[in-house]
């Protein structure tokens, strides 16, 4: 399946829907300009997680800007897009920016179906989804991204996977102990 980027709806802002969880203000963009070239968010998830998930999305919400190169999934959105901003419909697949994960929990625990990679290092998203009813597996501590250039490069912060949705959380059961 050729993945394809799907235009550009009306902007929709982020909020936290999960009960008990405060509102923030609108997110309004998370970028200000396409992505000329590689940085330190460039990190992307491992083919070999997609192959033991065994599931297809219908969109990876922060893709590379040539597309997801593993993620299984009908479409995507990547900087240009500004996939927090955009509607998202169906199973999702989120690995955010490393940079700024926060506003992207929150739109992901509020969307309620889906799979989420991220790196934990004191963060206040953290609390935030521990919250919710979301289920998280913990990743090996040697896990290695794949950088844009094809390298496989480990990160120097643990990461996690996170699910919502029945199907999802049965599909992340395959890679470990759930919380």
């Amino acid at each position: 399946m050729s993945p394809t980027s799907s235009p550009t709806p009306t902007p929709e802002p982020a909020r936290g829907a999960v009960a008990g969880l405060q509102e923030i203000a609108p997110q309004l963009s998370m970028f200000a300009f396409e992505q000329q070239s590689l940085t330190s968010d460039d990190y992307y998830t491992p083919k070999w997680i997609f192959d033991v998930l065994g599931l297809e999305f219908d969109l990876d919400v922060a893709s590379p800007p040539a597309g997801p190169p593993f993620t299984p999934c009908r479409r995507y959105y990547t900087q240009k897009d500004d996939g927090l901003i955009q509607p998202w419909e169906g199973r999702v697949f989120m690995n955010p920016p490393f940079s700024k994960p926060e506003p992207w929990v929150r739109k992901f625990t509020a969307h309620r179906n889906g799979i989420a990679i991220l790196a934990v290092s004191k963060a206040r998203w953290m609390d935030l989804l521990w919250e919710t009813d979301a289920k998280i597996t913990l990743l090996p501590s040697n896990l290695k991204y794949e950088t844009a250039t094809g390298e496989a490069k480990g990160i120097f912060m643990p990461s996690l996977i996170m699910a919502l949705g029945d199907e999802n959380i049965a599909a992340l059961a395959k890679l470990g102990k759930l919380r």
